[in-house]
């Protein structure tokens, strides 16, 4: 690639897509062989944290790279501010040729999304809430004049076979694009309350593997985990499918690959749905890079959150991301320019509580504000600590530790940092009320290096 041609950029992004379905995460079923080969060839984030685990304002931080209470899009059914700069206006400037194919979930209706509310795209085939208006083998979007266009096959070859028609125009013009495709899979389908795979794909996962806490937490897993995990192979192929497209434009060692996801799925384990918890289950996705830049970055240990990927995207195509981000790129790191990465992320938590969570390397601490709703309200000046998790002993947290006196130290530590974090997202320092001690005798002390890590 010629030090002057701007690479291209792809943006595969699932819906609900738990982090442990890869198989570079010690997933058995090899289910993501082209998702591990993109990681093993490129730059794998394996601590990738969503910002916000609810559809709608984690595609807000990622549109915008700034927290969902920065954009106003805290919960579902809050438009995106149309006059916050977009990750597609930042490439458009830059240069690029902009798209984007599939679910939006940030416009006013549940169909079309007007021209104001579409983030600054150039070519759009999107609908707003794809659940409603589609179905699994009834795919519907709408075009860039607000035509309704039924697209044939499985929705994610539908969605698949729309982005290889774009990559092939794109490809023939004299800039370069940016692509992003949002998928609904491995989504539930809601009218249903179902996960469909494509056919034959369910009884393929259908009992064959369980991550642990589903196995000990129950929920729903017993009846969805076939399908599902089936979406997500599909969804694989997918991924294949496009790698293959790029390779035979020749392009793919000028394009840049982003695979990620917004939240991932308990199952309802940890509350009466599927996402919305602080848990690893709701905030951990599956993450990787490839292309230029990115192409023997290796697995990465930063913790890394959603607002980390927009300027890291901006910074590896040479557009300077703006001060405003709080998100931090990677690529200083990855050019060997820097050491220096805060080993946090901080999630916001919105719908079934009003909740706050940081999570570091080894810990996660959350907090919650009692009789909050999370619908109406999205802050509060008192909360109340529920969660501490020690991810390297209890790294599917089945195991609360906030009321033992052995990680008392742990949880004032972490307290701070959560505090912090809130005010450099722009929310008002609260009061973090502190849980009694219940355990005054558990385990031994945490040492003051293990505190830090």
């Amino acid at each position: 690639m010629s030090p002057n041609k701007k690479p291209n950029v792809v943006v595969f992004f699932t819906d609900q897509q738990r982090w442990d379905t890869c198989g570079v995460h010690g997933n058995p079923l090899d289910i993501t062989p082209n998702f591990d080969r993109l990681a093993n060839r490129g730059t794998h984030i394996d601590a990738s944290i969503t910002c916000q685990p609810v559809c709608g304002p984690a595609r807000s931080c990622l549109q915008t790279g700034l927290y969902a209470t920065q954009t106003g899009s805290w919960r579902n059914e809050i438009p995106l501010d149309p006059s916050l700069e977009t990750i597609a206006q930042r490439f458009s400037g830059a240069g690029y040729d902009t798209g984007y194919i599939g679910k939006w979930h940030l416009g006013t209706r549940r169909d079309y999304v007007p021209v104001e509310e579409r983030g600054g795209y150039d070519y759009w085939l999107a609908t707003n809430v794809l659940e409603f208006c589609s179905d699994a083998y009834d795919c519907n979007l709408w075009n860039n004049d607000n035509e309704k266009v039924h697209l044939p096959g499985y929705r994610v070859d539908a969605v698949t076979d729309a982005m290889i028609r774009y990559i092939d125009d794109a490809s023939k013009k004299d800039k370069p694009f940016f692509l992003f495709s949002s998928f609904l899979e491995p989504h539930h389908q809601n009218h249903v309350d179902d996960y469909p795979p494509p056919d034959g794909y369910r009884e393929r996962y259908t009992g064959k593997w369980t991550p642990p806490d589903l196995q000990q937490l129950g929920g729903s897993s017993g009846q969805h985990l076939g399908g599902y995990l089936g979406m997500i192979k599909r969804l694989d192929e997918s991924l294949g499918r496009i790698m293959d497209a790029l390779k035979s434009l020749g392009i793919d060692d000028n394009t840049i690959i982003l695979y990620t996801s917004d939240h991932g799925c308990h199952f309802k384990t940890r509350n009466s749905e599927y996402k919305r918890s602080c848990h690893d289950s709701s905030v951990r996705v599956p993450t990787a890079f490839c292309g230029p830049g990115f192409d023997g970055g290796g697995r990465r240990p930063e913790v890394t959150s959603l607002v980390d990927l927009v300027p890291t995207l901006l910074d590896a195509c040479h557009i300077d991301p703006p001060e405003s981000m709080p998100g931090r790129s990677l690529m200083p790191i990855l050019r060997g320019d820097s050491s220096d990465w805060e080993q946090e992320a901080f999630i916001q938590i919105s719908e079934s509580q009003v909740g706050r969570c940081l999570r570091t390397a080894r810990w996660k601490y959350s907090v919650e504000a009692v009789d909050l709703d999370g619908e109406t309200q999205y802050q509060s000046d008192e909360y109340t600590e529920t969660f501490l998790y020690d991810l390297k002993s209890d790294p599917y947290e089945l195991q609360n530790l906030i009321g033992y006196a052995s990680h008392r130290d742990v949880a004032d530590h972490l307290k701070g940092k959560l505090l912090d974090a809130m005010e450099r997202a722009g929310e008002s320092r609260p009061t973090i009320v502190e849980h009694a001690i219940t355990m005054p005798e558990s385990q031994r002390t945490v040492f003051a290096e293990e505190i830090l890590q």
